[in-house]
């Protein structure tokens, strides 16, 4: 009984300290293991201190410059829209946003080698991202649209249903 209460006060004291299970810890570090053994095999000898770098600056920018934004963003669409409206709005742009960071070496007309590598003008990337992302918010409307007269019908139907028709 013990055991068992001082295993559940340890698992207890390493959620409240970590975060999360044990488990998640050791997931975490195989595959930080399995990414680096990966880089060290498909990198030259001395570029893979520039890769830790372009790692370590990802990180730090991120955290201490994007998160923010996201926050600030976030909590302007909080007080713009409602609130079973603001996941039709962060999905498309978060989606969007990730295709801009993908492909920005092309959407920017940054990199000459990557058009001839694709065999396409730089000006079509720009263009098609800008189609990706109104056809993400179209959709985004369609289905916030088709949910909000799905929910008035439920709501009219709930409303007649205990009516009796006239004698």
């Amino acid at each position: 009984m013990t055991n068992t209460r001082s295993a559940r006060n340890a698992g207890l004291w390493w959620r409240r300290w970590y975060g999360a299970g044990p488990g998640h810890l050791l997931l975490t570090a195989a595959s930080l293991a399995l990414v680096c053994y990966a880089g060290l095999r498909l990198l030259d000898a001395d570029e893979w201190m520039t890769v830790v770098y372009w790692v370590v600056g990802a990180a730090l920018v991120h955290d201490l410059v994007l998160v923010p934004l996201y926050a600030a963003i976030d909590r302007g669409l909080r007080a713009l829209l409602a609130p079973h409206l603001i996941n039709y709005v962060r999905w498309p742009a978060t989606a969007s946003a990730l295709l801009l960071l993908v492909w920005f070496p092309l959407i920017s007309r940054g990199v000459d080698r990557y058009e001839r590598a694709t065999l396409l003008p730089a000006d079509v990337f720009l263009v098609r991202w800008l189609l990706v992302t109104a056809a993400l918010f179209a959709l985004s409307l369609a289905v916030a649209a088709l949910r909000a007269v799905r929910r008035r019908q439920v709501g009219s139907e709930g409303v007649n249903a205990g009516a009796t028709e006239p004698r």
